[in-house]
């Protein structure tokens, strides 16, 4: 098998080196791809097997994208709970020992 058809999966569209890509691509370019694949889909004109390549990559551009959205958020409520707990320690003596 080629690397345009090795699959990741039983069923599966999209190569391991694909996926893999897509596993360390940086958010911009993961949503760019993803509406790109959205558009496809929407213009209509795909075959079944294309529809389904095209289904299954958007799939997947959608997860890595949210994935990373998740880890900004995870960061943001991290750094908002030390914030908040800093500013309830600030002009106590605990924080002067």
């Amino acid at each position: 098998m080629d690397e345009g058809t090795a699959t990741a999966g039983p069923g599966s569209n999209l190569s391991d080196k694909e996926r893999d890509a897509i596993a360390v691509m940086p958010y911009e370019e993961a949503r760019d791809r993803l509406i790109q694949a959205v558009q496809a889909l929407e213009a209509g004109g795909l075959n079944l097997d294309q529809s389904m390549r095209q289904w299954e990559l958007g799939e997947a551009l959608a997860k890595r994208a949210q994935s990373l959205l998740d880890e900004v958020h995870a960061k943001l409520d991290a750094a908002q709970a030390e914030q908040e707990s800093s500013a309830e320690m600030a002009g106590t003596q605990s924080n002067l020992d």
